[in-house]
């Protein structure tokens, strides 16, 4: 029996000159600064939007902090707890205080203290709580009504009757700022008038005491009104 062994593969050898390919990795180097590029700028612009989501949802906690806040003072002032009403009223300006756009609720939280402060009695602090509530709102009517009703417990009444114009010229049905106004103007006058005496008294007697080292007073001397110009004239009687 004769085996025929297989030939061997002959390896052929050919002399060629070859260009070197261009490999899938070197085409992506080649990519790279470009798709990289992209790529960054497209994750920088979902942390930019994942950042602009947390600063949203940490800005609407802080508001619903400051408005529970708020409505915990409310139920103390409910309950007549004026000093724990002040307490919870000014946690509610703090946390809003570091808010955009919270002016509604500061000025809010503002004259809600200056009524308790008015409930105690403390009317210079009710009138610079209702003066920083007009400050963030020009025509906050209670911040007004409230800042009158101080004045007028300090008689201030100029200042009261200033805030009650200023209330019906923002709204000329207040009911309320009308019968203010009416009632403050006489007081108004009847102070000024009793002012003028008062002047007029420590004028005397600073005029006694001048004229006493001359054996003379201001009784000596008699002011007549000329009724064509609305001048005076002194005239000295014995």
């Amino acid at each position: 029996m004769v085996v025929i062994e297989p030939e061997p593969e002959v390896e052929e050898t050919t002399t060629t000159t070859t260009t070197q390919p261009t490999s899938a990795a070197a085409v992506a180097e080649a990519e790279e600064p470009a798709a990289g590029a992209a790529g960054r700028e497209a994750e920088e612009d979902e942390d930019a939007f994942e950042d602009a989501l947390t600063d949203e949802q940490l800005r609407e906690k802080a508001t619903s902090q400051a408005n529970d806040a708020k409505a915990e003072g409310n139920k103390f002032f409910g309950a007549g707890e004026y000093e724990s009403a002040l307490s919870q009223y000014e946690i509610a300006l703090q946390i809003a205080s570091e808010l955009e756009s919270a002016e509604d609720i500061r000025s809010a939280c503002h004259s809600n203290r200056a009524v308790c402060f008015l409930k105690l009695g403390k009317y210079d602090e009710t009138i610079k709580e209702c003066t920083k509530a007009l400050e963030l709102n020009p025509s906050y009517l209670k911040a007004l009504l409230r800042r009158g009703e101080a004045h007028e417990k300090l008689e201030h009444y100029d200042e009261a009757i200033a805030d009650m114009k200023k209330i019906i010229e923002l709204d000329a049905s207040n009911e309320q700022a009308k019968r203010s106004l009416f009632r403050l103007e006489p007081l108004a006058a009847e102070k000024r008038e009793k002012m003028k005496e008062e002047m007029i008294g420590k004028l005397k007697d600073l005029g006694n005491s001048v004229l006493g080292r001359f054996g003379m007073s201001v009784d000596n001397f008699k002011a007549v009104k000329d009724p064509n110009t609305g001048s005076y004239s002194i005239s000295f009687q014995q």
